[in-house]
């Protein structure tokens, strides 16, 4: 059996094992009593969310790559957002989502150079999106993480965002040079190149995006409407359970703050942690006995379904070989 196989059937395990110990200690008496209410158009509602959220993924990397003096399709888009999920999973925190996005978009004609900055443009703007909404998040919701004061969080929140921003600031200006040279002096040379070249991608997609800040609006607009798309999926199964009177903006924002932490999560595609972390936000807010169903409906949706769409996209447009030899790195 070859690496390719050997990774998916870890990963189809990986991904069995968790959801079965997440739904078996969740489950209680009250779980049939729960689901018995359930209603199937939930489902419906919830991958339409996902296919409106993967629209808007699309049409802002579109105008991200019309930005650089490139074009690419709406099909080609979607294959780059697909392309990411299917790596995303296969590789250990999620290092493989950002080459495939660079495989697809050579593939659709953009160069290797406009194309990494593209994949950076494209991270960063959730990122800071996300971070953006943490301050209202912590204002709204007291207790979002038992044991850790709202006070503490907003703190944390506010000096990262003071520092992504005087980072985004020292990289265009040229400031961080000679910061970056100093770090990485004892670095291995192999290292030490790779985190050059990152650092002048990442300059080059603060370049970017300063050069039209009219469409940098609509590009961060569109990137907020993905991510909140997508993240609308509990609320619709919320609502196929029967739950009309929740506080949905406490919902969004713990889903908000549940994904900006599977970013920096090591697992693949954040699995296990993303389950985890589910049960300890939502466990008194669902109806009894079903955190844990939900938990696994939420990755089925969000993550699960679209990996078998990229996967299909991947061996399609790159064969079986290119997975091989990326996944042998």
């Amino acid at each position: 059996m070859n690496r390719f196989y050997r990774r998916l059937l870890g990963l189809i395990l990986l991904v069995l094992i968790i959801s079965g110990a997440v739904i078996g200690m969740t489950i209680d008496i009250n779980t049939l009593q729960s689901l018995d209410c359930f209603q199937p158009w939930s489902v419906a509602l919830a991958v339409g969310a996902v296919a409106l959220g993967m629209f808007f993924d699309g049409s802002r990397l579109m105008h991200l790559v019309k930005i650089s003096q490139e074009k690419i399709s709406l099909y080609q888009a979607v294959q780059v957002i697909f392309g990411n999920y299917f790596l995303a999973l296969l590789t250990p925190g999620a290092t493989g989502g950002a080459v495939a996005q660079l495989m697809f978009l050579r593939h659709a004609g953009v160069p290797t150079g406009k194309a990494a900055v593209l994949v950076i443009v494209r991270t960063l703007l959730s990122i800071f999106f996300l971070a953006l909404c943490m301050p209202f998040i912590l204002l709204h919701d007291e207790g979002i993480v038992p044991g850790l004061s709202n006070d503490w969080l907003m703190a944390i929140t506010v000096t990262a965002l003071a520092l992504i921003v005087g980072m985004l600031i020292g990289a265009r200006r040229g400031n961080l040079d000679g910061l970056v040279i100093q770090a990485t002096k004892r670095v291995r040379n192999e290292r030490r190149r790779k985190i050059f070249a990152f650092y002048r991608d990442t300059k080059g997609a603060i370049n970017l995006l300063s050069k039209s800040p009219r469409s940098l609006l609509l590009v961060f607009f569109e990137s907020g409407l993905n991510l909140l798309c997508i993240y609308a999926i509990v609320p619709c199964l919320l609502l196929g359970l029967g739950v009309w009177d929740a506080d949905w903006c406490a919902v969004m924002g713990r889903m908000i703050f549940l994904n900006m932490l599977l970013y920096f999560m090591p697992t693949p595609g954040g699995s296990g942690i993303a389950e985890g972390g589910f049960v300890l936000l939502f466990s008194e807010s669902v109806p009894a006995g079903t955190v844990g169903i939900i938990a696994v409906c939420w990755r089925l949706i969000a993550e699960y379904i679209p990996f078998l769409i990229g996967f299909y996209y991947t061996l399609t447009v790159f064969g079986r070989d290119f997975l091989n030899r990326q996944l042998s790195k």
